[in-house]
């Protein structure tokens, strides 16, 4: 029998709903009609300070008004609920704790005034700005000094660099990333919340997701999310990269900065 069908689009409620989100759904949604699968709608809401239940309902009303019904997420519900990231951290605690224990992630102590003077000196000295993995190799008294500071750690992937990250872009054909220029990645703030990275790839994985069809903008973050599926021992779903939609005078669309919300913009 033949894998099921299933895309989703996972937008974070940080503005309304932007034109190049729309867009993404509507390839994610006559995908999966096209071959009898499922259009799923996962809200990325992780973003704590920015996250707002006004732009989440912007973004469902938006969806609604172009058509898109989704099979499964906020308010259909559906079996891999619940389908907003804010209500499933200890999920990905789950999933960081045992890339710790099996040793393919770390505690990271570092502040952030301490990495940002690491990476100007490699920037001085001409060096790829890519965490130096300091943490990694802390002395059992350096890790008691931070402690009693209070330091609270992010935990980082332990990214292996032998051999280059490839995979087949549905849209591009073969793509190749060179680890050494990754680094190790945090996968969990120390604030406990997870980063895009890990977040992503536990959600794609649980909600049995086949296709993750999204903008080019995340085309960087794909070798990343690569590297954790294999570490996890997760199935590795395909991938198709969209071209961005750009302005008259060729710069990004930004739903910040441009008017292209569908419905208080693109309605009017």
């Amino acid at each position: 029998m033949e894998e099921e069908i299933r895309t989703r689009i996972a937008p974070s409620p940080t503005g309304l709903f932007h034109l190049g989100t729309a867009r993404t759904a509507l390839y994610n949604y006559l995908f999966a009609k096209s071959k009898g699968g499922k259009f799923i709608v996962r809200i990325e809401d992780t973003d704590r300070a920015r996250s707002q239940p006004e732009y989440e309902n912007d973004i469902l009303d938006g969806l609604n008004w172009l058509g898109l019904a989704w099979d499964e997420g906020p308010i259909v519900e559906g079996p891999y609920k619940p389908y907003h990231q804010a209500k499933r951290l200890k999920i990905y605690q789950k999933y960081c704790q045992q890339l710790l224990a099996e040793k393919k992630a770390y505690l990271c102590y570092c502040t952030p005034q301490e990495l940002e003077k690491e990476r100007e000196n490699q920037m001085k000295t001409h060096q790829p700005p890519i965490y130096s993995g300091r943490c990694q190799k802390l002395k059992p008294e350096e890790l008691e000094k931070y402690k009693k500071e209070g330091r609270q750690p992010a935990i980082r992937f332990l990214t292996n660099d032998e051999g280059a990250i490839e995979f087949k872009d549905l849209i591009r054909g073969k793509v190749t990333f060179d680890p050494k220029t990754i680094g190790d990645f945090i996968i969990q703030k120390s604030d406990g919340i997870p980063t895009f990275y890990l977040a992503g790839v536990v959600d794609d994985f649980l909600m049995k997701i086949s296709h993750v069809i999204r903008g080019e903008e995340h085309i960087s973050n794909t070798p990343r999310q690569i590297l954790l599926q294999r570490a996890l021992g997760f199935s590795i779903p395909e991938y198709a990269h969209l071209p961005l939609i750009f302005n008259p005078d060729k710069t990004k669309m930004s739903k910040r900065k441009d008017p292209v919300s569908i419905t208080s913009d693109c309605k009017n």
